[in-house]
């Protein structure tokens, strides 16, 4: 089992930045790929980043490419979601998962999730 809570989201004008973060407990964090998700309401859950375990490779959704940066520092079990020039329709509950072996994309394929963060762009 993995447990992972998500902080830092919060209320940001359009063009400003946040970064949230997930914090990782219970089984080895250093094993797990993670992600970052993202869901509107009345909308699905879509990729918005991941990173592999070993954090060299990251992937990212187009809409993001470019403004979003991915990171985990394993010592502190933590993964991070730098988030840049924000726009309105990123407003969303952004929710990290973790998932082995390999990354992806995809929402089935993670098995563990935490409880989401709010983050609202005003214009």
């Amino acid at each position: 089992q993995v447990q992972l809570v998500e902080s830092g989201g919060g209320l940001v004008q359009a063009g400003g930045s946040l970064r949230l973060s997930c914090a990782a407990s219970g089984r080895t964090f250093d094993y797990y790929n993670m992600g970052w998700f993202r869901q509107a309401p009345k909308k699905e859950r879509e990729f918005v980043a991941a990173i592999d375990w070993t954090g060299v490779s990251t992937y990212y959704a187009d809409s993001v490419k470019g403004r979003f940066t991915i990171s985990r520092d394993n010592a502190k079990n933590t993964v991070y979601l730098q988030m840049n020039s924000l726009k309105p329709g990123d407003t969303s509950v952004y929710y990290c998962a973790a998932k082995t072996p390999y990354s992806s994309n995809r929402v089935h394929e993670y098995d563990y999730w935490g409880q989401g963060t709010q983050v609202t762009v005003s214009s």
